[in-house]
């Protein structure tokens, strides 16, 4: 069975850091991408970064470049999204996605649960 499995969520004052963690299992991940996604109340689902399978393609949302930094390992099958300065409207849901292909879409072949997100100001 397929699992993304996200971790390292939780409360955060604005300007703080916080790194999520995805691990994958149930399968090779070789040639997928990874990446993340994340849902605030009321909003739909938006993209946040994407990895590829060897680290060559990486891409990110406007809102979070410059703050957010993903990597992957892949003998481990993690994905590591690394948030800094962290704003109050970076809550959300943050999901795991993973892809057969160059990069994460909505329409990626496998999702976590979720982890949330939440900056207080």
């Amino acid at each position: 069975q397929v699992q993304l499995v996200e971790s390292g969520g939780g409360l955060v004052q604005a300007g703080g850091s916080l790194r999520l963690s995805c691990a994958a299992s149930g399968r090779t991940f070789s040639g997928y991408a990874m990446g993340w996604f994340r849902q605030a109340p009321g909003k739909e689902r938006e993209f946040v970064a994407t990895i590829s399978w060897r680290g060559g393609i990486t891409s990110y949302a406007v809102s979070v470049k410059g703050r957010f930094s993903l990597s992957r390992d892949n003998a481990k099958n993690m994905v590591y999204l690394q948030m800094n300065s962290l704003k109050p409207e970076d809550t959300a849901v943050y999901y795991c996605a993973a892809r057969d292909g160059l990069v994460v879409t909505t329409a990626s072949d496998y999702w976590g649960q979720g982890t949330q997100v939440t900056v207080s100001s």
